[in-house]
């Protein structure tokens, strides 16, 4: 039967899981893998280099920050362009700036040198973030949504997992150069990428590229009778709104906007504290530098439990009450990593913060993506990011801070812990975004206009 007119976003939410689910979830999981792989290396590095270079811990942690800096401008720049020009084209321009400025990084000579392709590096990979999100998150079916977007982060602290295994491998024999050589690898990708990735069907069908829109379509419902003259419609193209920032904060969303940069920022403080200088940290409780990197390593092996289990769970409740139980339970396992314990009971407790500080950040990724329009998602996972990468900056400057006042190990590790507290109270304040849709008379007008047309 031809049909003249089809609603995208209902035949994604409904569709079937297909090899083209795969396929957008493997590259973006690829792509993001790299992204992990970039904020883990600083763990790794930063004692290298501060014996190299002979740089005190608060020049480390500013050098540190340098890429965040950079992370906080793309996530702004980038989020709200591929609302405009398409989430592809700015995918595939922050992969070349984050794998070849990090790739470059390597070469550097000096901390000026390095810390200039750090915060180019950071440019690309603050930019492709929120746009990977919200890829996934578009070509999810509804059922699925909060599992693939949250898989497909999990390539975050898998690129964890793997830069501490590199770093216990290869920087003994070839330094702490051979990180960033390895970070060039996703420009080998470019090709596989650029062939398979998928446009945005939500700018597709905005720019009025409808044969593109429904060869898409296609692959996702092979019972779906397209031709010429089938019109395409969005969910919201009636009540779309532009892609600016001021769109964050109409239709009831001010307080949950601000609510979501404050959680972004202090669980970025908490993510980048860590990923930072937790290698050191455990090295001034009194660790080797080996012991440390295996610390690194449980970190992150958590982090994967915890953000796919996390998708699960959200899915079958809800992602609000999956994010606070995990903040909760990060501060207290950092809390408690101050206080010497039996080894094993020490990984499990640096588990337990890489699955909190981690996971909770990838679902609150997961959360944004499904608390906005999709006109404005990428914007507003692209702002809530920037802001939070204010966090990131901040988190690896503060720790060196701590460290160089020589403090007891404890208060360091609970004064990491302090900002998922933060966090869960950030986002038990929250207000659902179906619940605003209810307390809107203007929102239930517009509704109700679109369900009788």
């Amino acid at each position: 039967m031809t049909m003249n007119t089809v609603n995208v976003n209902d035949v994604i939410d409904k569709a079937e899981f297909k090899t083209f689910h795969f396929k957008v979830v493997f590259l973006c999981l690829v792509i993001i893998l790299f992204d992990g792989y970039d904020l883990a290396i600083n763990g790794v590095t930063l004692p290298l280099l501060m014996k190299d270079w002979g740089l005190s811990a608060v020049q480390a942690g500013m050098l540190a920050s340098t890429a965040l800096a950079g992370m906080m401008f793309g996530a702004m720049l980038f989020g709200t362009l591929a609302d405009k020009i398409g989430r592809k084209k700015v995918i595939l321009t922050c992969v070349v700036l984050f794998s070849g400025f990090t790739f470059a990084g390597g070469f550097a000579s000096n901390p000026t040198e390095f810390g200039a392709l750090r915060f180019l590096a950071g440019l690309g990979i603050g930019g492709v973030l929120p746009n990977l999100v919200a890829l996934t998150s578009e070509y999810a079916p509804q059922r699925l949504r909060a599992t693939l977007v949250t898989t497909m982060f999990s390539g975050y602290a898998v690129g964890g997992v793997m830069a501490a295994l590199f770093g216990a491998w290869f920087t003994p024999n070839f330094g702490w150069q051979i990180m960033f050589f390895i970070a060039g690898v996703p420009l080998l990708l470019l090709p596989l990428i650029w062939k398979f990735l998928p446009e945005s069907l939500t700018f597709l069908v905005k720019a009025q590229k409808d044969e593109h829109a429904r060869n898409i379509l296609q692959r996702l419902s092979a019972n779906l009778v397209l031709n010429a003259q089938t019109k395409f419609e969005l969910s919201e193209g009636k009540i779309s709104e532009p892609a600016f920032v001021s769109s964050l904060f109409k239709q009831g969303r001010v307080g949950s906007t601000l609510l979501f940069w404050l959680a972004f920022f202090m669980c970025l403080l908490t993510l980048y504290a860590l990923g930072s200088w937790l290698p050191k940290l455990m090295m001034a409780a009194g660790y080797s530098m080996n012991n440390s990197l295996m610390f690194l390593l449980a970190m992150n092996i958590g982090a994967v439990i915890g953000t796919v289990g996390g998708g699960i769970l959200a899915d079958k409740f809800h992602l609000k009450p999956v994010i606070i139980t995990l903040c909760l339970s990060g501060a207290v396992a950092l809390s408690l990593l101050g206080f010497k314990s039996p080894q094993p009971v020490i990984y499990l407790l640096v588990a337990v913060a890489g699955a909190s500080a981690i996971g909770s950040q990838i679902l609150l990724y997961s959360y944004v993506a499904q608390y906005y329009p999709l006109t404005v998602r990428s914007t507003g996972i692209g702002w809530a990011s920037a802001v939070g990468r204010t966090g990131a900056i901040i988190g690896p400057i503060l720790i060196g801070m701590l460290l160089g006042m020589e403090l007891p190990h404890q208060f360091n590790f609970m004064a990491v812990g302090l900002p998922v507290i933060v966090v869960a109270l950030a986002v038990a304040l929250i207000v659902r975004q179906d619940k605003v849709v209810k307390a809107d008379p203007l929102a239930v007008t517009k509704l109700n206009t679109l369900k009788a047309q």
